[in-house]
């Protein structure tokens, strides 16, 4: 694919801006006018050696544009290790306004990757398996906390007045009985 220093720059040109008449003028090919840069354009892309560099070059950008499994573990990681944040939504109590604020994965999403990442590499000791299940379990545990806190201490409201109602039968029994 041996090209002339002119003819990869307007074949560069044309792959930034898709105009063959520009790309051509801006090569440093001397025109007479836009009609014969675009006549001569035309013939460029033409080229079979023109327009295999395009194909290659295009076909190169395209390949870019996919990630491979390293990448794809690399942000698998990110996420597992809690370096990665994502954008949520806030009421801001002071403002009334809602605000974008940035928070790391939370911790079912990075137990995900985790899981993921342990897929491709087999847990083969003990240790390594203990320390999955007690990672499970500080999940569970921090869920847990998490939906006591959202829930306000209802469930503890709702215990206590079962515990009252409970002694207030008691206690009413007792004085039946006494009567």
């Amino acid at each position: 694919m041996k090209l002339t220093a002119k003819q990869r720059q307007f074949a560069d040109e044309y792959i930034k801006s898709g105009n063959a008449t520009q790309s051509y003028i801006k090569a440093g090919y001397k025109v007479k006018s836009e009609k014969v840069a675009g006549v001569n354009s035309t013939r460029m892309l033409g080229n079979a050696r023109v327009k295999a560099y395009i194909d290659a070059k295009m076909a190169e950008i395209e390949s870019h544009k996919i990630a491979d499994a390293r990448e794809a573990m690399q942000a698998i990681t990110s996420i597992a290790r809690g370096e990665t944040t994502e954008t949520q939504a806030q009421l801001n109590p002071l403002t009334g306004k809602w605000e974008k604020i940035e928070v790391p994965a939370d911790l079912k999403t990075r137990l995900t990757a985790w899981r993921e990442i342990l897929k491709r590499y087999p847990l083969a000791d003990a240790l390594t398996k203990a320390q999955l299940r007690k990672a499970n379990a500080d999940a569970r545990v921090a869920e847990a906390r998490a939906k006591a806190l959202e829930d306000n201490g209802q469930d503890v409201a709702t215990a206590l007045d079962e515990i009252m109602d409970k002694l207030v039968r008691e206690s009413d029994k007792e004085s039946d009985s006494k009567a």
